[in-house]
């Protein structure tokens, strides 16, 4: 292999397969259930699954997409194609954003725990150890990242299996040792009904739920790298109703079967801890805490490999630095990774240095990207269903259901819980506010695209080189 010779196809089928899984169960599993649950009650199930349905949905479309053509753009380039070189470029960066501000927050995250542990280094110092290990990691070999997160990503789904057969047989009355007075599926409907606060407390659910999700696109960007990108990802998507049924309804229907829903503990505890606590199982808050953080590593792992490969796939299609789509020897995109570890930085610094007022600004105009992500997914499968069936009607290998309709009702919701979040107006991350935000910063990413568009227009476009042009194996 020689310098600039383009990505490798690093990453093995266990890799794919640990990456599409642990894709779907983010920190935000663990730390954030708990508020989901004080608002709806049990019916907190039925927020989930109406946003696990609609990940399915937009995955569903992805890998229609992405199976006929994997690329380490995934739906920037299928929306650079389907929709025009302004969606590609807005969508590309509005993700990479996304992507850059988590760093900060996971980094963070990741540094409580580690501090609380040894204290003698401080909460800063730990924040950037960890970003430290993770970029070298990413700059070694796109295998070193699959390493890695096969063992990070092994971890949570090893972790919540266990929770959920342990507390299937405590709900049961059958796990030796254990009295657990309050577990019973009783829980769902004993304690003010199933839905305590009214069916409007489902779609508030959702707005708390729908962030936990993100990162499940990841192993269609990944499956660029891989030996077979196609069946890596017909697999990914054909697998994702399973892993969202078992690691979401799966492990939050224990949640609220093994304690009421309004315990106290689970507010003050959190979701998890509570619900191993009851089982008088020891050390619950530690055991806890080792699957938070390798969960928040997991997302760090995930999100500066994703975001570098986001800035390469633009610097390919000359929506970015030239250098960002300059690979190394081992088919690393090094000026990609250094590019997005510079700014996830500067963001980890802006929240110790201005939390309630920069970072904040940079959390609320970034959290509503997800959404646009989906609905670029939706609308560009629309028009790219068409030109495969045109041009390539061989390789369309996954569909989505009942195109078009279900494309279109999906493309609906997303609008409706954009629409629905604008009534949210408690507090400085409301869900108005991150709207708002969110919009206003798309706006000035797409003026930016369609100005950069008209300055180029008699420019002819740089060629967008296919997986198998820039692939290379061994």
């Amino acid at each position: 292999m020689t310098p600039g010779s383009g990505l490798q196809a690093g990453l093995k089928n266990r890799h794919l397969t640990m990456i599409a899984i642990g894709g779907v169960i983010g920190a935000g599993l663990f730390v954030g259930s708990s508020s989901g649950i004080a608002t709806a009650g049990p019916g907190i199930l039925l927020s989930y699954a109406l946003v696990g349905t609609l990940v399915v949905l937009v995955m569903r479309m992805l890998g229609e997409m992405s199976a006929a053509n994997p690329t380490s753009g995934s739906f920037s380039a299928h929306a650079d194609r389907a929709l025009g070189r302004w969606a590609g470029f807005s969508i590309g960066w509005l993700y990479w954003f996304f992507w850059v501000v988590v760093l900060a927050v996971e980094a963070t995250a990741g540094a409580k725990i580690l501090e609380g542990w040894v204290p003698a280094v401080p909460q800063w110092g730990w924040a950037l150890i960890v970003m430290a290990v993770l970029t070298a990691t990413n700059l070694v070999s796109v295998g070193s990242y699959g390493e890695f997160e096969f063992w990070f990503a092994g971890i949570k789904v090893v972790a919540i299996g266990a929770f959920i057969v342990v507390g299937l047989l405590a709900i049961f009355g059958v796990l030796p040792g254990v009295h657990a007075d309050k577990a019973s599926f009783g829980n769902l409907a004993n304690h003010g009904g199933f839905l305590p606060h009214g069916p409007g407390s489902i779609l508030t659910g959702v707005l708390l739920v729908v962030f936990s999700f993100m990162g499940s696109e990841i192993a269609t960007l990944a499956a660029g790298e891989s030996e077979d990108p196609q069946k890596a990802v017909t697999k990914s998507t054909n697998s994702i109703i399973w892993r969202i049924g078992v690691f979401y309804l799966g492990s939050i229907l224990v949640v609220v079967s093994l304690l009421p829903w309004n315990d106290q503990s689970i507010q003050k505890n959190g979701s998890y801890v509570a619900a191993l606590d009851s089982l008088g199982i020891a050390h619950a808050g530690e055991i806890m805490n080792v699957i938070v953080l390798t969960s928040v590593l997991s997302c760090l792992n995930s999100g500066l490999y994703t975001a570098s490969r986001m800035a390469f796939s633009l610097g390919q299609r000359g929506d970015a630095p030239k250098s960002f789509a300059r690979t190394t020897a081992r088919g690393v995109p090094m000026a990609a990774i250094l590019s997005s570890v510079v700014f996830g930085f500067v963001a980890v610094f802006f929240n110790y240095m201005y939390p309630d007022t920069i970072f904040l600004f940079l959390l609320n105009s970034s959290g509503a990207v997800a959404l646009f992500v989906w609905l670029a997914i939706c609308f560009s499968q629309l028009r790219m269903r068409k030109i495969i069936q045109r041009e390539t009607p061989e390789k369309l290998v996954v569909k989505m259901w009942l195109y078009p309709y279900l494309t279109w009702v999906t493309a609906a919701f997303i609008v409706f819980v954009l629409g629905y979040m604008l009534t949210d107006t408690k507090g400085e991350s409301s869900g108005r506010t991150t709207v708002l935000l969110s919009f206003a910063v798309a706006a000035v990413v797409v003026v930016i695209a369609f100005v950069k568009q008209a300055l180029s227009k008699n420019q002819p476009a740089p060629a967008v080189e296919t997986p198998t042009d820039k692939v290379s194996v061994g």
